[in-house]
């Protein structure tokens, strides 16, 4: 185990973060935090709503704003899909704890996201997910302490995974 207090997992939508995070949390006596979830809380509204009534530009500064608010102490923390798109927010998760990347392939992560629209997913105006994937992979390579390859693997065998890594 890392000496590090916090788990960071960071991933394309649709790679498991929320799911395998809570599954790691329970193995290993952590809390969980879910950044998507206090994103909601905070604003009282859908990720999603967020989206399509203010944009993807004003999104991504609340999940900044929410992710430089977090103090995690021995947490699980599930980031949104478009954390990486944010070198202030990154900076702060990788300086409280180990960033694990849940790696998916694309034809993976577009059979998971079977209904795209009401996911909360921060596509730029005219982005395809091709587009999006593309993008972000060399993000999540550059954040990543840790990597983990998720497509083909169930969950329990994904979260026995990164136990095993860390």
């Amino acid at each position: 185990m890392h000496h590090h207090k916090n788990i960071v997992l960071i991933g394309m939508p649709g790679a498991g973060k929320s799911t395998v995070g809570v599954i790691l949390a329970k193995s290993l006596g952590m809390q969980f935090i879910d950044t998507d979830i206090l994103i909601q809380e905070q604003t009282g509204r859908m990720l999603q709503e967020i989206l399509d009534e203010d944009g993807p530009d004003a999104f991504k500064r609340i999940e900044k704003e929410t992710i430089l608010s977090l103090q995690p102490r021995h947490a699980v923390i599930a980031t949104g899909g478009s954390v990486v798109c944010s070198g202030d927010a990154m900076a702060h998760l990788k300086s409280a704890g180990v960033v694990v990347y849940l790696e998916i392939s694309y034809e993976e992560m577009e059979a998971r996201l079977k209904n795209i629209t009401t996911r909360g997913i921060v596509l730029l105006p005219d982005q395809s997910l091709r587009g999006m994937y593309d993008e972000r992979i060399p993000l999540y390579e550059r954040y990543a302490d840790l990597t983990i390859a998720c497509s083909g693997e169930d969950l329990e065998s994904v979260v026995g995974n990164v136990i095993e890594v860390l």
